[in-house]
């Protein structure tokens, strides 16, 4: 057993942070998570030109030339804690509330295990 949960948004250095500075050029910083990109960002955002954030597929997805790195972040943070407490879509036949999809209701359950035999 872990001592505790598992990071779920890390990668492999996959998010690129891109420093723009027009006088001494682009320098690229390899990031495990959106966190290390915020922070990256901020730490520089005052001595560089723009500063680019760019997921794994090469989009930029943030750029200070365009916003405020504190309302990205904020956003950012709105649309992960709405992703993770989105739930699939279940129909309790007895109009429980706190029936769900991977978590079935009793009179559900009963069913379930009824219409298997």
């Amino acid at each position: 057993m872990t001592g505790g949960l598992e990071p779920t948004e890390e990668y492999d250095g996959s998010i690129t942070v891109r420093l723009l500075d027009d006088a001494t050029g682009t320098k690229a910083h390899s990031c495990r998570s959106y966190e290390d990109a915020i922070a990256v960002v901020k730490a520089n955002q005052s001595d560089v030109t723009v500063a680019k954030i760019e997921d794994r597929d090469g989009n930029v997805v943030f750029t200070s030339a365009e916003m405020d790195i504190d309302d990205w972040e904020s956003v950012w943070r709105q649309e992960k804690r709405r992703q993770s407490v989105h739930v699939e879509a279940y129909d309790c036949p007895y109009d429980s509330v706190s029936c769900f999809a991977d978590d079935l209701c009793v009179q559900c359950k009963i069913d379930r295990v009824q219409d298997q035999y």
